[in-house]
């Protein structure tokens, strides 16, 4: 009972949040120090850390600097292709409309038929019905690119069948559509000029206008203006309706209404609204919704439908018109083939040479039959189909990479304008001058020209004016364009409504189907009410969310939408330099999540980058035997480690000296616990695990944090299934190792993924070996191609097989799912688990995800570092787990394929054949390996066939027999000689093959070969260029292909049954089990020995004797004569001293305790004290001579028996080099939960030696059997080819390419003979081809579109943080802030800079060294002050002295920060705002509630307790004035020797101190 009241954690300490009560101004320490001590003025010489670049944070200002570049480019680029390709299909439209009108006549160059006559040019009916079915092809493109979709996305991954309402509603939509644009481009354009009807698509939004105006909510801002507008729009698209047909008087034209109406319908789902007032855009809102999940099941069939439905439309409107309907067929072919246009010579009534009014011409009757060019349709049609697909494609990327506005709303609102201008050029030229295009166009075909008018005539007589209501009513319907709200990389079902174009209406098409997004903006006017939401956390929960495809229920909060991070490192026997790596990666992640916090709490920006986060390390095997007792432990050299690196790793980050506060340390069932608190008030946690308590090895690790994070920190939440269901989706564990090195920007890159895609269950980065030494150039190449090439080609065509657990995300809800979590604690008991299970845990949990369904990706731009093995002997024992593993998973998968393609939409048979190809080039490999070598020995050294086998299966069968016969010791060192002689028996291959190749050109099937495998290699190296010298060691992993696709496969199948780590092995303390367990067997051997011996055999005794006489022969034997008993009065002796001291030492603990009752002791240890006299001299006895058992009962009685219990007083728990920090327990329910989940699946498991002898022969059974199936393939397959290879004069393909040409001449017949030599393809040659160069093709192809959406990403992640360079009235001060605030804070929270201790190394010029002020810089480092060591108090201390009209300021707005005066300004607005606020609240604290927002709820169970003001550490203030000697100040952790009477910096108010409750 005792220790349950023991067992408290303050979780309201302000460790990790800041206590509202404090003035701004005020600063607070939380959880961090910079180093103070008194210096002596002889001792003042400082060495500040040495900032060194490497690995992740290797200086890439060159890389910054050209993706910036690209990124401007790509703005360029992207606003040229879009507005280009709109404009050129628009054109090239209206010019197959322009021919479509019946016995059409247009004026004719003279050029060749007579300079000084003017012809005019009939169109035929031939050419008429092949412009008609161009704008059939044309619009039909789109159509079969959204079959071929919407099949691609129902058989490959799922759908769902839609209620026949909803699909007859899309039906007749879609049909009323197809038939307005029929009746457009086949009625209306045709009787229009082409600048006409250029205006007129302008009107194709009255439907959507209407319901726009229709969805206003009365919520909403602004409300009333928006829907005046909206009806200006609205009578701006009627005017269309009736100007032409009141102008041009022609009947067609009023069918114009019925087009445009029926056009703009095909539109309506993208303006329904779940807001609107009215009920029956409600019921169209729920439809629109459930087509999320229908529409391709729909499409399948719309889309056939509308193809159909165009060409009936097109017939029908031929019947109407009153022509012969069967001519649409049958002068198809003569339309698209030779056919002739009559030319007619003409006078007109002027005589001038300006084109002519065709009704006052005068026909001569002078003909001339002219050859069509009948080629221009189709490329004008190819033309039109290629400009609709780039505008579609490019803007589609604007939008992925958040360029839109610029890059997208911009020219598709700039088509028609530009389009017009173009038009009304082009035919003012050709009026003027007939012969102008006559090198590029056909002189009998040309666009519909408009009369001649000057610029007065055109605007007034046309109405041109009125084009610009109709051009302004379209960008007010289509704003939604120029402010969008999707995410990065967002998908084509995110962007638009249907995910293809209309080819026929381009730009209305981007405008009107680009997704009006429903989720309004969090702004700065919303964050009181997610404060409210949140509680104690302020606007650490400020989030953006794109996603508005599903109803949230009501029970879900805002908060609940946060990104939460846990990142979960593994860790085991790392090395100082690999736990500083990792470290600083930590520090950094602390930093940017500190900066994104600040900047919403204290600048009141929404970041939707924000992210929680908290750390936690699973350190195995964290125990040894203490020193002085093996009954009591220690934690080991590496949890030391730890602790001493964490403070050079934060100053290594801060670039100053930093102490972090000791670990607070947890007793736990598993082990135990030591929690941090970072500069940036995140909590690291280090999970201590001890193998007496608790499974040891990686995969337990994860069990651990899988089932603590996600089970008992989520699942057992007191709040709605809904909230839990939402946060499981946001939260994302972040593995890691223990020697990892990577930035935040790269976490925020997978995280960017996991948005972008729900069904995303992991994602990994690129992961680049360090380390030094040929094994790691090696690696270096290896991981290189790897990821260039497999893991791109896996992430294209299906999912990533393997997401490292060295720097990867996952999402937890799809770890919780079924048959993952539960089925990853699947304890190991037969032979293929430990190898499928235990030896390759990543993969085989990524298979888990892969078979629930869920996707798993590869990121190229996220870049993390580790370190790899150096060694020869570490490397081949890395790939010894590794191998098998892999494979094991992998055929795993492709036995269960069925299920997992049905379940899987990623994951297609296609992709399945794929990984059989991978598995049969594994499997094959040695094999083909084998069969290459001996193919090279014959072309290098000119051996036959039958040598080069035996040379090369000699070296191999002794490699295998070694494998099954030796240690592996001797194995690697076999394999260590092999595979240096294979690399020169190599280097001998490449010079010898490059011999061949000269001799057989460049034409023969190795040099295409070798051409291609380098090209592709280079081009992938150029395709990454900040990895391009990944390619040098390519030379190595040349050389090393023998030993790594041949010896490296044997050893790991041989060893199969081998299931060690194998890798970081060193010496450490043996356990108290292993020492009784050793102690033991020896006593057993001793026994064994003595029962085996002559005389005992004989049944004499063999105890300790001595004889009389003796004599013995080298040891061999000894003779004893006149034996008798060994005497034992020397080991009595010693014993009886022993014992005396024992007790006098306990006597004189006894009077120390007496004397001295209040000497310092542990306040972690109990002890039990026996007898009510302890504190009475009178009853400790002194009586030396009691001897006896019953007064050594009685005097132990009476003496202090120190107990520990291992969840109060660990021996561990005091160890100094874990630090002063303060003992805390665990909750109640959270021991529950940990002896819960021990007892349940991560018990040790005890060896039993009978079972350990099963598995150990069930793992060689297995190993034996693979073996067999292993050589019996390989051998069948090296068979088959080499006997092949014998006989290849007559089996072998005849190479068509590199043919040799001999001529020789015969003097005796004077003949010349001529004979061709083919370059013979052999069979090894045909396999090399068929398999291998497959396998490169696909993974090539899929390389460049991998390199392609990379590029997105990495686009999509850069801002162009230019905006110093900008004039002020540029952007507002609110603009300036939220476009810049996180990088604002990052600058003003730094700790390098906040007490003066700047670099003196800065500025440059000859006398850079001799302007240092070193001895000033040394007396201000000697000052006596407090430093800050938590990075909001340093940014408050910032914010708060600010001062735009350059007054007194903190050193580093003066020397360091450059700022705009504008900048500060807006800053020192919004600090005031936050000022007034604070006070209008009276700085009062925001209340008490939990994380989540639950109030009145503690950590007693859940039971509900009334409102009471507690201090910060959660006792009650008439609890701090009781034992004013108990309580201990943590405001900051005090340095000897300070006096802070003096000092200006944390002066702690007596109201604010938190204290440390005593137990």
């Amino acid at each position: 009972m005792a220790a349950s009241g023991l067992r408290h954690r303050d979780d309201g300490s302000d460790d990790n949040s800041d206590d509202e009560t404090t003035p701004f101004g005020n600063e607070i320490y939380g959880g961090s120090q910079r180093t103070v001590q008194e210096t002596k003025g002889w001792d003042v010489f400082r060495d500040p850390p040495i900032k060194q670049d490497s690995g992740s944070m290797a200086s890439q200002k060159c890389l910054e600097f050209t993706v910036k570049i690209c990124k401007v480019l790509a703005y360029i680029l992207t606003f040229i292709i879009v507005l280009a390709g709109g404009v050129i299909a628009k054109g090239t439209l209206l010019f197959m409309t322009s021919q479509l009108k019946k016995d059409k006549q247009i004026q004719y160059c003279n050029k060749q038929l007579g300079r000084d006559k003017q012809f005019i040019a009939t169109i035929p009916p031939q050419e008429r019905v092949a412009w008609m079915w161009c704008i059939f092809f044309a619009f039909l493109v789109p159509e079969i690119g959204a079959l071929i979709r919407s099949i691609r996305i129902c058989f490959f991954k799922s759908w769902k069948k839609p209620a026949f309402s909803h699909f007859l509603l899309v039906f007749i939509i879609e049909t009323l559509q197809t038939i307005g644009l029929a009746i457009l481009f086949y009625v209306v354009l045709p009787d229009l000029d082409v600048v006409k009807g250029a205006m007129l698509t302008n009107c194709m939004c009255f439907f959507p206008a209407v319901l726009r105006l229709l969805s206003r909510s009365q919520k909403e801002s602004k409300r009333f203006v928006k829907m005046i507008v909206d009806l200006v729009a609205i009578a701006a698209q009627i005017t269309g309706f009736i100007v032409w047909p009141l102008l041009e008087g022609k009947p067609s034209l009023w069918l114009i209404p019925v087009a445009s109406v029926l056009i703009s319908l095909g539109w309506w789902e993208n303006y329904v609204s779940k807001f609107s007032p009215w009920g029956f855009m409600k019921i169209l809102n729920r439809v629109k919704e459930e087509l999320n999940y229908t529409r391709y099941f729909i499409y399948i069939f719309v889309s056939i439908w509308k193809m159909i439905a165009f060409l009936c439309s097109i017939l029908l409107i031929l019947q109407i018109q009153g022509e012969d309907v069967g001519e649409f067929f049958t002068l198809f072919e003569s339309g698209f083939g030779e056919h002739s246009i009559e030319v007619e010579e003409i006078r007109t009534a002027s005589g001038g040479s300006v084109a002519p009014d065709l009704a006052d011409i005068t026909k001569t009757g002078d003909k001339v039959e002219v050859i069509a060019l009948y080629n221009t349709a189709v490329y004008v049609l190819l033309i039109q189909i290629l400009a609709a697909y780039l505008c579609y494609i490019f803007g589609k990327f604007a939008c992925k990479i958040l360029i839109q506005g610029f890059s997208y709303a911009f020219p598709v609102n700039l088509t028609i304008p530009v389009t017009i201008s173009f038009l009304i050029a082009a035919c003012g030229i050709r009026n003027g001058d007939p012969c102008y295009f006559h090198d590029t166009i056909p002189d009998y075909l040309f666009f519909e020209s408009p009369g001649v008018y000057n610029l007065n005539a055109f605007i007034s007589k046309e109405m041109s004016w009125m084009w610009l209501l109709w051009l302004l009513s379209q960008t007010w319907i289509t704003l939604h364009i120029w402010t969008p709200k999707c995410e990065r990389l967002a998908s084509t079902e995110k962007l638009f409504v249907i995910p293809m174009y209309s080819s026929l209406l381009i730009d209305q098409s981007l405008g009107l189907n680009r997704r009006c997004d429903d989720q309004t903006d969090v702004k700065t006017e919303d964050l009181a009410e997610i404060e409210k939401e949140k509680g104690d956390e302020y606007y650490e929960t400020i989030s953006v969310q794109t996603d508005g495809s599903n109803s949230t229920p009501k029970t879900v909060k805002s908060s609940d939408h946060i990104t939460r991070i846990y990142a979960c490192a593994t860790m085991w026997h790392e090395t100082k330099e690999e736990m500083i790596e990792f470290l600083k990666s930590i520090f950094r992640l602390d930093e940017d999540q500190c900066a994104r916090r600040i900047a919403q709490k204290y600048l009141r920006v929404v970041d939707p980058d924000y992210y929680e986060f908290e750390t936690h390390i699973f350190l195995d095997d964290g125990f040894e035997v203490s020193d002085h007792s093996k009954d009591d432990f220690q934690v080991n050299m590496f949890v030391k480690r730890l602790v001493g690196t964490i403070d050079e790793a934060a100053s290594e980050v801060h670039q100053t000296h930093i102490r972090i506060r000791p670990p607070k340390k947890f007793p736990a069932p598993y082990g135990g616990r030591l929690e941090w608190i970072l500069p940036g008030k995140t909590k690291m946690i280090c999970h201590l695990k001890d193998n007496s308590k608790i499974r040891h090895r990686k995969r337990w690790s994860q069990v651990m944090y899988m089932y603590y994070l996600l089970g008992h920190r989520l699942m057992e939440l007191p709040i709605s299934v809904d909230r839990k269901e939402v946060m499981a989706e946001n939260t994302f564990l972040l593995t890691l190792d223990g020697d990892i090195d990577f930035r935040p920007h790269a976490v925020q890159l997978l995280i960017d993924l996991m948005k972008k895609n729900k069904n995303l269950g992991a994602a990994c980065g690129r992961i680049h070996p360090i380390g030094s030494g040929p094994m790691v150039w090696y690696q270096m190449f290896e991981y290189a191609i790897g990821h260039w090439l497999q893991k791109a080609t896996e992430h294209m065509i299906g999912c990533v097989l393997c997401s490292p657990g060295c720097f990867s995300l996952f999402r937890a809800k799809a770890l919780m799912d079924d048959n993952v979590m539960r089925k990853y604690t699947t304890k190991s008991d037969e032979a293929r688990h430990y190898v499928q299970y235990d030896q390759g845990e990543d993969r085989w949990l990524c298979t888990l995800i892969l078979q629930r369904g869920y996707r798993v990706e590869y990121s190229a731009a996220s870049d993390a570092y580790t370190h790899c093995p150096e060694g020869f002997n570490e490397f081949y024992n890395q790939r010894r787990r590794w191998v098998p593993s892999t494979m094991a998973n992998i055929f795993d998968l492709l036995m269960d394929y069925k299920r997992t393609v049905k379940i899987n939409d990623n994951i297609s048979m296609p992709y399945i054949s794929y990984l059989i190809m991978l598995m049969g080039g594994t499997v094959l490999g040695p094999g083909t390996i084998f069969l290459m070598l001996v193919g090279a020995f014959v072309a290098a050294f000119k051996i036959d066939n039958w040598t080069s086998f035996y040379y090369n299966i000699i070296p191999i069968i002794l490699f295998m027999v070694i494998c099954f016969t030796c240690k592996s010791s001797i194995q690697l060192f076999v394999a260590q000689i092999l595979s240096t002689g294979y690399a020169m028996i190599m280097m001998a291959v490449i010079v010898g093959t490059a011999l061949q190749l000269g001799e057989d050109g460049i034409g023969s099937p190795s040099a295409i070969f070798l051409i291609a495998l380098t090209g592709s290699f280079l081009i992938a190296a150029c395709l990454h260029p900040q990895e391009f010298w990944c390619i040098v060691p390519g030379i190595i992993y040349l050389l090393s292909i023998p030993s790594m696709y041949l010896l490296l496969i044997l050893y790991s199948i041989i060893n199969l049954n081998n299931v060690t780590w194998g890798t970081r092995e060193v010496p450490v303390k043996k356990t108290k089990r292993q020492i009784e367990e050793e102690a033991k067997a020896v006593e057993e051997a001793k026994n064994q020995s003595k029962n085996k011996t002559l005389l005992s055999f004989l049944g004499g005794q063999n105890s300790d004797e001595k004889g009389s006489f003796e004599f013995s022969f080298a040891g061999l034997f000894k003779c004893m004569f006149c034996t008798y008993p060994e005497g034992g009065e020397e080991r009595a002796q010693l014993m009886y001293i022993t014992d005396s001291l024992d007790q006098m030492k306990k006597k004189m603990d006894v009077f120390e305790r007496v004397i001295e009752p209040s000497a310092p002791s542990s306040n972690r240890r109990r002890s039990t004290l026996g007898g009510a006299g302890l504190h009475q001299l009178g009853a400790v006895s002194e009586d030396g001579e009691d001897n006896d058992d019953e007064s050594n009962s009685e005097t132990l009685s009476t003496m202090p028996k120190e107990e520990r219990d291992n969840m109060c007083n660990p021996y561990w728990i005091d160890d100094p080099d874990l630090g002063k920090g303060e003992t805390d327990y665990l909750l109640d329910a959270e021991i529950q939960f940990w002896t819960d989940l021990l007892a349940q699946y991560l018990y040790p498991i005890d060896e039993n030696k009978e079972e350990k002898l099963r598995i150990a022969q069930d793992l060689k059974d297995l190993r034996d059997r693979s073996v067999f199936g292993f050589f019996m393939l390989n051998a069948l397959f090296v068979l088959i080819v080499f006997l092949l290879q014998l006989n290849k004069d007559l089996l072998h393909i005849k190479w068509p390419f590199g043919i040799k040409t001999n001529i020789t001449y015969d003097e005796s017949s004077q003949e010349v003979h001529i004979s061709k030599e083919y370059l013979q393809l052999e069979p090894i040659g045909l396999v090399f081809v068929v398999f291998f160069a497959l396998i490169l093709v696909i993974q090539f192809t899929a390389m460049l579109f991998h390199r392609f959406g990379t590029l997105s990403h990495i686009l999509a992640s850069t801002e162009l943080n230019w905006y110093c360079s900008k004039k002020a009235e540029d952007l507002s001060q609110d603009a300036i802030l939220d476009k810049n605030a996180v990088a604002i804070v990052k600058d003003w929270q730094k700790l390098h800079g906040i007490d003066d201790d700047y670099e003196n190394d800065s500025g440059s010029g000859p006398d850079r060294v001799g302007r240092r002020q070193t001895v000033h810089n040394l007396e201000k480092a000697r000052q006596k002050k407090r430093q800050i060591g938590t990075l909001d108090v340093a940014f408050k201390k910032r914010f708060f002295s600010s001062n735009a009209n350059g007054g007194p300021g903190t050193p580093i707005l003066n020397r360091k920060l450059t700022m705009r005066r504008e900048t500060i300004k807006a800053l020192e607005t919004r600090r005031n705002s936050l000022m007034a606020e604070k006070r209008k609240s009276h700085m009062q604290t925001l209340g008490a509630s939990n994380e989540y927002g639950i109030s009145g709820i503690n950590n007693n169970g859940g039971i509900p307790v009334r409102n009471t003001r507690i201090s910060n550490a959660g006792i009650s203030v008439k609890d701090v004035f009781q034992d004013p000697n108990g309580q201990v100040g943590r405001g900051y952790e005090p340095a000897l020797g300070d006096d802070d009477s003096g000092s200006l910096r944390l002066q702690p108010r007596p109201s604010q101190v938190t204290f440390q409750p005593r137990y």
